[in-house]
């Protein structure tokens, strides 16, 4: 997180960042966002879970995220979603 902040201070901001929804003994996707967001409310955060039936995944948009993928992925799934959030 404090370089994320660093960064976007420093002027070479972060394109894009994936987190995953689910972190065991750790801080998970949500709470994560809502960091990067109070940091950077145009942050571009993409979701990833196995848990593809997640209300979070399911309306991810409603939480920030601009994008998910879904695990296991692989390279085109994942060049996919960077293009759709990236433009």
């Amino acid at each position: 997180m404090a370089s994320y902040g660093q960064q976007q201070a420093e002027g070479t901001p972060v394109d894009m960042v994936i987190v995953d929804l689910t972190v065991p003994a750790g801080m998970g996707g949500l709470e994560t966002a809502k960091q990067f967001l109070e940091l950077d409310p145009e942050a571009k955060i993409v979701l990833a879970s196995g848990y593809s039936n997640d209300p979070i995944m399911a309306n991810y948009r409603g939480f920030g995220f601009k994008g998910t993928v879904t695990k296991p992925f692989g390279l085109a799934e994942l060049s996919h979603i960077i293009r759709q959030v990236l433009g």
